[in-house]
């Protein structure tokens, strides 16, 4: 379904319940999705550090954010030519077979088909990721902050019970002869293939499809010469252009990649630090304890960041992200085997995480022109994604060498080049003719 730009125009009128719909929509499917992508964050580390030992254990959590990264380019070239919706349930789909492969590789101690199977379940996230982007697609300019943030809060209620729901799905499934771990794994890849087969039912119209058909229509609506509806180019190459010659594009990335640099490489670690000082009978329930918390920092607060990014600019809340994830990596380096305090830590490290992201989402939307938006989208999710991956993979290294202290030490260091980059000033709005 590509962009038919000889349809009429929406009215507002039309374009209203159609957005309405979307939220409607991306909401309940960020729920169910949710709990298959953090089912697998909570127990990959640990299953990671079982099948391929504790030094591996970050390249396999690593794995999963570099497969998120890299399929957020084949994904923005099927929303930019089709719509956010096959897009979407491709990107969900992936992550389904990832899980399989998971399984598979659990069963059977194949190391590279672990890597392979977290690879793919990357999908999940990159679903996931993409969809916040949707949520804005028909928005108006005043609420985009809310809308995006809406969407990032609905993953609160699956993402905080998923690591709960770890030990159960454990148990429901030991009597099919899954090995320990494995069984999430299964419950994460049912999740993903019922979202897709929800959006593929039920996300119609497209709001992309819709929102260029009111971009391509508004400059004959105006008497205006029709112009090209990708003036820019609509590639990776294109968007990094687009990002490198707009100081508002630049910090919007930079925000997104520097909050999940220090979001993942101690989140990574920290089932392992945990499984130090806690037997296996208890690391579990332990971990989905933390992980709880950690993820209910990340969105359940995500509506008052949303407001806060629109009432008070994107690049005040960035700073505020910063100075909290500074904060959390300064307490769960020095909570030290007290477990009460490492959850205060991963809360705080998940709300400067929601910081750096509603509002470098938002203000990376608005940046750039209609046409070039989703190419710049993915552009910013494989930079996010694959700085993400390669924080995980050292941070196993550094944990092993070093200690979690130093880990946390050097998260924070990562955050001063985003610091020196939001104290300049830059325009945080898109000029009015672009609009």
């Amino acid at each position: 379904m590509t962009t038919d730009l000889t349809a009429p125009k929406p009215t507002p009128t039309q374009v209203a319940p159609i957005q309405r719909r979307t939220m409607r929509l991306l909401f309940s499917t960020q729920i169910v999705a949710g709990v298959g992508v953090t089912i697998g964050v909570a127990v990959g580390g640990l299953l990671a550090a079982r099948v391929a030992g504790t030094a591996l254990a970050g390249v396999a959590q690593s794995a999963a954010v570099v497969g998120a990264a890299l399929l957020a380019v084949p994904v923005t070239r099927i929303m930019t030519s089709r719509g956010r919706r096959p897009g979407l349930i491709v990107a969900y789909l992936v992550g389904a077979v990832g899980g399989v492969l998971v399984v598979v590789a659990t069963a059977t101690r194949q190391v590279p088909l672990l890597f392979v199977g977290m690879l793919f379940f990357g999908g999940g996230t990159a679903a996931n990721l993409q969809a916040r982007y949707a949520a804005v697609d028909l928005a108006e300019p005043a609420r985009r902050g809310r809308q995006l943030s809406i969407i990032v809060w609905a993953t609160t209620i699956g993402a905080v019970a998923a690591p709960n729901l770890a030990g159960v799905a454990e148990q429901l499934t030991r009597s099919w002869g899954l090995p320990p771990l494995a069984g999430p794994f299964a419950f994460s890849s049912a999740a993903f293939a019922l979202t897709s087969i929800v959006l593929l039912i039920l996300m119609r119209p497209d709001p992309l499809v819709t929102a260029r058909r009111l971009a391509a229509a508004a400059p004959a609506a105006d008497g205006a010469a029709a112009r090209d509806e990708h003036p820019h180019g609509t590639g990776m190459a294109a968007a990094w252009r687009m990002v490198r010659a707009r100081p508002a594009a630049r910090l919007g990335v930079a925000a997104l990649a520097v909050g999940h640099v220090v979001m993942v490489a101690v989140m990574a670690m920290t089932p392992v630090r945990l499984g130090e000082f806690h037997d296996d009978a208890d690391v579990l329930r332990v971990v989905g304890l933390v992980l709880s918390l950690h993820i209910a920092g990340m969105y359940a607060f995500s509506p008052v960041v949303g407001w806060l990014t629109d009432r008070f600019g994107r690049r005040a809340v960035i700073l505020g992200g910063v100075a909290v994830l500074l904060v959390a990596c300064a307490v769960a380096g020095t909570a030290g085997h007290h477990t009460p305090e490492l959850s205060v830590g991963l809360t705080l490290l998940g709300l400067g995480w929601s910081g750096t992201m509603v509002a470098g989402s938002t203000l990376l939307s608005e940046s750039v022109p209609p046409g070039v938006r989703p190419s710049v989208q993915g552009l910013s999710d494989l930079i996010m994604g694959l700085a993400g991956a390669s924080a995980a993979a050292a941070s196993g290294f550094v944990m092993r060498a070093a200690g979690y202290p130093t880990l946390t030490l050097l998260a924070a260091i990562a955050t001063v080049p985003l610091v020196a980059l939001a104290l300049r000033r830059v325009p945080e709005r898109v000029p009015v003719e672009e609009e």
